[in-house]
């Protein structure tokens, strides 16, 4: 299936693509201070994977770095919607009818614009109640719909995996499902920390590993499909 190669293509730029551009951000804004107009962006001493010492949108939110994180979040977008677009593709080559396909479409596609309104809101600054509100909600919403999206995915891909067993790497798939119910139950536990005054620090290291937990999501989409043969 040619769309199956697509979807490896894809789901490879969709993981690299995000990675480079926000760990680029963080390189740029805690090692190349005289890059930075204002003195009071830069950042000390920190690897927020494992301190929290910052979250992503502080360290994207500022020139330069915004020059790097919006254009790559649009642009993975862009590519989020043609993965989801292909993924319905190969489903409905052996099942146009799976319940499932409009759901993950849906979702997929929702959560791309949802990055896509994200990115561009992010450094825009009102002082207003309701415009706050509403960045939060988008940021939300993309996680809520992203995780939706990749769970009824890899659920319609298991109920149909003896039909494309030839295709499929069948512990990459494991390893996915493990993936994305951790997301779902990790998701769960931190809304009652989130919602918290405090612990910011473990609230932005979260967010830095979470980010990860979800492009990874991509990665082993590379891994699972075969290599056509042939």
């Amino acid at each position: 299936m040619d769309s199956i190669q697509k979807v490896k293509s894809i789901g490879l730029w969709i993981f690299i693509i995000p990675f480079v551009a926000v760990n680029t951000c963080l390189i740029l804004i805690t090692q190349f201070h005289g890059l930075f107009p204002n003195p009071a962006h830069v950042i000390h001493n920190t690897f927020p994977y494992f301190d929290g010492g910052a979250s992503i949108s502080r360290t994207a939110r500022v020139f330069p770095t915004y020059l790097v994180f919006k254009p790559a979040m649009i642009f993975t977008a862009f590519l989020l919607i043609k993965y989801w677009i292909y993924n319905k593709k190969i489903i409905s080559s052996i099942n146009k009818n799976h319940k499932n396909i409009r759901l993950f479409v849906f979702f997929g596609i929702s959560s791309a614009i949802f990055l896509i309104l994200h990115s561009i809101f992010l450094g825009v600054k009102f002082d207003n109640d309701f415009y706050k509100l509403f960045r939060r909600v988008i940021l939300l919403s993309f996680i809520i719909f992203e995780i939706a999206a990749q769970f009824y995915l890899v659920r319609t891909i298991y109920s149909l995996k003896r039909k494309i067993f030839s295709y499929l790497n069948s512990g990459i798939l494991k390893v996915k499902l493990i993936l994305v119910s951790l997301l779902i139950i990790v998701a769960i536990i931190s809304i009652p920390l989130i919602s918290m005054p405090g612990n910011t620090h473990l609230k932005h290291a979260l967010e830095w590993d979470y980010f990860l937990g979800v492009i990874f999501f991509y990665f082993l989409t590379f891994l699972m499909w075969k290599k056509r043969k042939a």
